[in-house]
């Protein structure tokens, strides 16, 4: 399975109508459909489809046809995902429509081919189930925890200062987490 971390998109015009895709990370997915409905005011259908996993590792997944004649534009958009295997991943198609009824045949092409096209500009990363671990250290040795997470490749989502010193909580594999914690010893609490 793959991933994305950042938004690609592509553009295609089938008989003047015009389909704007978007690929993105699962976690952007509600923000970017009302920045693009806020952006798109005159566009006339937003489709989408999402692939994500919940906590029991079970694949979830939705589309949406967004006004479309059913199984017209959702189901073809995430059959890209599905093709493609990725993950935690949404794409939301704007569409513009040009005065030419593309017909159901028409329109399953045209946002299967779209979301390919925004497919084919994405940065895909291997997935990696991530987990999440607070530790917690003395004032004297946050440098050290700091720059063991950069060496492990470990993120510092946040950090708290207390009395008895620094917080982290941090993500990672299990793996990486491993490393580090073993690295780190009697630093961390």
């Amino acid at each position: 399975m793959v991933t994305v971390n950042a938004i690609s998109s592509d553009t295609i015009e089938i008989k003047g109508s015009k389909f704007i895709a978007f690929l993105m990370p699962m976690a952007m997915y509600e923000e970017q459909m009302a920045s693009l409905r806020s952006h798109h005011p005159k566009a006339v259908h937003f489709v989408s489809a999402t692939r994500s996993l919940n906590e029991f590792d079970q694949i979830v997944e939705y589309s949406g046809d967004d006004g479309e004649p059913k199984g017209t534009s959702g189901k073809p958009t995430l059959s890209v995902l599905q093709g493609h295997e990725l993950i935690n991943a949404a794409i939301i198609t704007v569409r513009y429509f040009g005065g030419t009824k593309l017909g159901p045949g028409g329109l399953v092409r045209a946002y299967a081919e779209v979301a390919n096209a925004a497919y084919s500009q994405a940065e895909l990363l291997p997935y990696e189930k991530l987990f999440e671990k607070r530790i917690q250290c003395d004032y004297s040795h946050i440098t050290f925890v700091e720059y063991e997470c950069i060496q492990n490749n470990v993120q510092i989502l946040n950090k708290d200062f207390g009395v008895h010193g620094a917080i982290f909580e941090i993500q990672g594999t299990q793996d990486r987490l491993d490393r580090l914690l073993n690295v780190l010893g009697r630093c961390v609490v």
